[in-house]
């Protein structure tokens, strides 16, 4: 089964943002890496990171968390019809949402999530789902020209596509946006960039690219 093995986020200083991950979300480079950039960027970047737990009060625990390690709220926790969930920005400007399926706590609150979700903006959904498949990707949801979600493997990174714009008012943001994503995805898979500029690299060990 192919998927993604980790993200890299490219931003400005990898030792405060480490530290931001690591505090806020419990977060280590199996997942989530990071690589020095100053590539120009504004706005929307095209992307959202989303961790998906298992009651509201883990949603609220690392949001709390998230807050007071530097990021700040675009959207507040609250209840909705498929759930509940808030939307935060990390000090590096990556957008991150905690959100469960559950209406109710079953046990003490914690910071466990159980999926780590890549939302990629698209401007085309039929092409990029078409892309992904023909890149070896297995869909697994798929709601018209909509949201497409694809299958991930044990341990790996979720990829799921949504249009741009309703991507960007998801996380209470405005769409436009310019320059890098500053988002490099790996896999197993031979290094390509997808019809929305966003860049896969071929995985390589975590001693690499310490």
């Amino acid at each position: 089964m192919k998927s993604i093995d980790s993200v890299t986020l490219e931003v400005a200083g990898t030792t405060a943002a480490a530290r931001f991950y690591s505090t806020a979300f419990g977060l280590d480079s199996s997942l989530v890496r990071l690589r020095a950039s100053e590539a120009p960027t504004s706005g929307f970047r095209g992307f959202t990171l989303s961790l998906v737990v298992s009651q509201p009060g883990n949603v609220d625990a690392l949001i709390a968390e998230a807050l007071a390690a530097g990021a700040t709220v675009l959207k507040p926790a609250s209840k909705s019809l498929w759930g509940y969930g808030g939307v935060v920005q990390a000090p590096d400007g990556t957008i991150w949402k905690i959100a469960t399926s559950a209406k109710k706590d079953a046990a003490p609150a914690g910071r466990d999530f159980d999926e780590l979700v890549l939302l990629l903006g698209v401007e085309d959904m039929k092409a990029s789902k078409q892309f992904y498949v023909e890149q070896g990707l297995t869909v697994g949801k798929s709601f018209g020209g909509k949201y497409v979600e694809f299958v991930a493997g044990p341990g790996s990174v979720k990829l799921a596509l949504y249009k741009r714009r309703a991507l960007a008012k998801d996380a209470g943001v405005p769409a436009d946006g310019s320059g890098s994503h500053r988002i490099v995805l790996s896999s197993a898979m031979s290094p390509f960039t997808d019809p929305d500029g966003f860049v896969w690299e071929a995985t390589v060990p975590l001693t690499a690219t310490a």
